[in-house]
């Protein structure tokens, strides 16, 4: 009798190739492993791009510029946009079993942010294109005519993408979706954790309509691999990348050949501060899911927190108490709301800031080690969610990006003090201030120095605002119409009357 277990078992791993031109392409590098952060165990097999590789994709990337995308009205344009986010929902189920096979995290989260939120980017900017206006201006000339000057916007190009592992769907569907709308071709390189979404969004690009190179997709990794030689290729117009601060620099010297644009979202040591008035309640609930949403593994979380010092010990035992409350367990089991770590290379690294915190006199309110779990999840790459105080205010842990399920929490007398506090750090990505004091609330809101600051909130966002980091966490601003100076080149047509 056949054993439909053993057979499952025996089934062969998937392999991913890239996209190229509107086609699979497979490459003469050995392939690379996919492993499930979970279990820790081989979920399947890639592709890694050669420098040919990546050649082939630009220029299909450029070819289809001078093709059929080019002749496509912004009409046409939105049309499709659309059809990508309907192809997205009518495969909702496996565009989620590939985010959770690649990144671990909960069936909760991603059903209702990453794959919605990744549909949701195609319909915004195909609203966006009916919405953009240049300007116009009338002048005298010298011989008492008039001139007429308008703004002109062209597409910038091809645009190179290079995305993160955190939110993989949502995050390169946020660079994707204003490239194509404003008519350029992309070449995406998804990060090699996390290759999946990428490549089936390629499938639903094919039954959209969507002319061949105008969205091509290179697997690899970052020097010496498809993104190094997606970054320094010549025929790439711009880049656009979300990830750390160290990468980014990597690429702004690539793009300075050329004289290329950029646009990054980089890292992030964001801060909240609490003021002794605010819903305590609401501040708790919301900072714990800026300190341990997706395992501490988003840009925008928390990792600093300032609290006005009479509430400062009930801050500390109530954020304690919620972040005990978290369920690791299998990402697809009802009631799991803590994913693992995205590789063993990243949980080593947030464990070392763990042994650091306690070197440097830390103490550990809750956490601070690896949780115990069953097989197969006791081969992931778990770690316990994590709360300090008592650190001095030089700790390397309260100055460098962690990128994990862990936050130190300091209090603070006065206004000025938490603002100082909150601003003594090289990045400036995100904020989160917590009053009911609604002076107060702008005063502090003007004074950190950040891309974003939300009041009584976090993690609130109107995508037609502008996105993006101050200081080292960034440069440029996406989202609505500010991705159109990133996205579009910006032509003066002055006409003598």
């Amino acid at each position: 009798m056949n054993n439909p277990a053993a057979q499952l078992q025996e089934a062969p791993l998937p392999v991913l190739t890239h996209y190229i031109g509107g086609r699979p392409v497979a490459s003469s590098r050995p392939t690379f492993a996919n492993v499930d952060p979970a279990t820790g165990q081989v979920v399947g097999h890639v592709h890694e791009a050669d420098a040919g590789i990546v050649d082939q994709a630009v220029n299909a990337a450029r070819a289809a510029l001078r093709g059929p995308w080019g002749a496509f009205t912004d009409a046409q344009r939105a049309d499709i946009l659309r059809r990508l986010a309907d192809g997205i929902r009518a495969r909702f189920d496996e565009f989620l079993a590939a985010e959770i096979r690649d990144t671990g995290k909960p069936a909760g989260l991603a059903s209702h942010l990453d794959i919605p939120r990744g549909a949701a980017n195609f319909d915004l900017f195909a609203d966006q294109i009916s919405n953009s206006a240049t300007e116009a201006f009338r002048s005298p000339t010298s011989d008492g005519g008039v001139a007429l000057n308008y703004g002109l916007r062209t597409p910038r190009g091809v645009i190179a993408v290079i995305c993160p592992w955190n939110l993989p769907l949502l995050l390169m569907t946020w660079k994707v979706a204003p490239a194509l709308a404003f008519g350029n071709t992309v070449v995406v390189k998804p990060s090699e954790e996390t290759p999946s979404t990428t490549t089936l969004l390629a499938e639903v690009m094919n039954a959209a309509g969507v002319p061949p190179g105008v969205f091509n997709v290179v697997h690899g990794f970052g020097p010496d691999s498809a993104g190094q030689y997606l970054a320094e290729h010549p025929g790439v117009n711009a880049i656009t990348f979300t990830g750390e601060t160290r990468t980014g620099t990597a690429i702004m010297k690539a793009a300075a050949a050329g004289v290329r644009p950029v646009s990054f979202e980089l890292g992030g040591k964001n801060a909240a501060v609490v003021f002794a008035d605010c819903d305590l309640d609401a501040a708790v609930a919301g900072i714990a899911r800026a300190a341990f949403l997706n395992a501490g593994q988003v840009c925008l979380g928390t990792e600093r927190i300032y609290v006005e010092r009479p509430v400062f010990d009930a801050f500390v035992q109530r954020l304690k108490t919620a972040a005990e409350a978290l369920r690791p367990g299998d990402p697809n089991a009802e009631g799991t709301d803590f994913g693992p770590l995205i590789s063993r290379e990243h949980r080593d690294k947030v464990l070392g800031y763990y042994a650091r915190a306690r070197a440097d006199g830390a103490t550990v309110v809750t956490g601070g080690d690896v949780p115990e779990l069953p097989a197969p999840l006791s081969g992931g790459w778990w770690v316990q969610p994590t709360i300090w105080t008592g650190l001095p205010a030089d700790s390397t842990v309260l100055s460098e990006e962690i990128f994990g399920p862990c936050c130190h929490i300091a209090p603070f007398d006065r206004e000025d003090e938490a603002v100082a506090a909150a601003n003594d750090s090289p990045y400036g990505l995100a904020t989160s201030i917590w009053t009911r004091d609604l002076a107060r609330a702008h005063r502090v809101a003007a004074a950190i120095e950040v891309g974003i600051a939300w009041v009584n909130s976090w993690f609130l966002r109107d995508l037609r605002t502008a996105f993006g980091g101050a200081k080292q966490s960034g440069i440029g601003r996406e989202g609505g119409v500010h991705g159109l100076e990133f996205y579009t080149e910006l032509r003066n047509v002055c006409i003598k009357l």
